[in-house]
């Protein structure tokens, strides 16, 4: 047997079985979660600062698999939707609408009015959704979410912030926006932002926050400041990339939010949106290799991982490290440098291009790391493949499937016959 298994093996991500075994029992391609990690992720964020009115507000869009969304509410965290859906599956999870927050973008009147007549908290982040709200809820609560110029993030398409993007409110509106809370007697409750997805570096986010907060107090009488997520994870593992360092970054925080509270006047709620650092390091997709082969100077491991299944390296040419499981044969001795493709008819269907990895042989079981944040919530049926099954390893070491494998039956549903 021979297992690349650098990050997995020590930290004991399989609990009581194998990947090998895993894809017998599930199929492949496969979403694996451990349980035990994800709980430790939800801890280290939930004991950033010391702050007492502190709310981690987990982002769904990350992954909204219900039963994941159980152990994220179990653990104490509240939680954010983007729309009816995720309100549904967060519902189903056992959130109440107390703590669920509506962080809407483009939404019709037809779904806003909806969440209205939920009672759930609603951020708008355009002066056409605030004056849709306050046409639906008059002297109703609301937020806003505002653009105080800082962006971050590891991609152009995932910067939230700043002067290029299509998000939130810039400061040359504040006044309109106040004449429309007038008009229809609104509260304004609460102020969020969002700079943008996995900053290492926590300058630009502790930036943002000073930034917001100097808005904060043209707004008297706010019950929350939410600051946004993006905390980053390290996808470069095998290079030894350092962690975020939260220590420091929640002494920051709590010496920024003490400050501002005893200028403000009141000890308003802080919050964060994780949804990656939640979600990420406690998932490994795993696949098969079903064909070796060169064309020309190129070596390509060809499986079952197409972009339809992991979309993120061919969308923002992200980064995930891999592993190696074979469970008959030991290792080559080879390293080869080798690109791993999918088996979707696109030329961009790469999900690591030109690795240095030890000799992959056909039928070994590919690992994914980190691929539990944008993974299998940004799947599809693109060339109406199947998306996969989703499966837990529990702190007990048992595997538990979570959602199954989509069939070929569930293509058809939904064409009228």
């Amino acid at each position: 047997m021979f297992n690349f298994d650098y990050y997995t093996g020590p930290n004991q991500f399989w609990g009581n079985t194998t990947p090998a075994q895993l894809v017998r029992d599930y199929g492949s391609p496969l979403y694996v979660y451990n349980e035990r990690i994800l709980r430790q992720r939800c801890r280290e964020m939930k004991n950033l600062v010391k702050y007492p009115n502190f709310a981690v507000n987990y982002s769904a869009k990350a992954n909204s698999n219900l039963h994941f969304l159980k152990i994220v509410r179990e653990e104490g965290l509240v939680v954010d939707a983007m729309s009816l859906g995720e309100i549904a599956v967060e519902e189903a999870a056992g959130f109440d609408h107390d703590h669920i927050f509506f962080i809407s973008n483009n939404v019709s009147r037809e779904e806003m009015a909806a969440v209205v007549e939920k009672g759930i908290l609603i951020s708008v982040d355009s002066l056409a959704q605030l004056e849709m709200f306050g046409q639906l809820c008059p002297g109703g609560r609301i937020c806003v979410r505002l653009n105080t110029g800082v962006g971050a993030g590891h991609h152009a398409k995932v910067v939230t912030g700043g002067h290029e993007t299509k998000f939130a409110i810039d400061p040359t509106l504040y006044d309109e926006m106040r004449a429309i809370i007038a008009k229809y007697d609104l509260k304004l409750v609460g102020i969020n932002q969002h700079i943008g997805s996995l900053f290492m570096d926590p300058e630009p986010y502790l930036q943002g926050i000073k930034n917001l907060l100097e808005v904060c107090k043209e707004f008297p009488g706010l019950e929350i400041i939410d600051f946004g997520g993006g905390f980053g994870i390290p996808y470069h593992k095998m290079e030894g990339q350092a962690r975020l360092d939260l220590v420091s970054l929640g002494q920051q925080l709590d010496e920024i939010f003490n400050a501002f509270v005893a200028e403000y006047g009141s000890q308003v709620q802080f919050k964060i949106e994780p949804g990656r650092y939640i979600s990420a390091e406690c998932c490994v997709l795993l696949g098969k290799a079903h064909a070796v082969k060169t064309v020309y100077e190129n070596k390509y491991i060809g499986t079952d991982l197409g972009f339809n299944v992991l979309v993120r390296p061919m969308m923002y040419d992200s980064h995930h490290d891999i592993e190696i499981y074979r469970e008959e044969g030991e290792d080559t001795g080879k390293v080869e440098v080798v690109s791993i493709v999918g088996n979707i008819c696109e030329s961009g269907d790469i999900i690591a291009a030109k690795r240095e990895l030890p000799e992959i042989l056909q039928d070994d079981v590919i690992g994914v790391l980190d691929a539990g944040a944008y993974g299998y919530a940004m799947s599809s049926n693109y060339n109406n493949r199947l998306r996969p099954a989703e499966v837990l390893i529990q702190e007990d070491g048992s595997a538990r499937l979570i959602r199954r494998r989509d069939t070929l039956e569930d293509l058809l549903r939904g064409f009228p016959l």
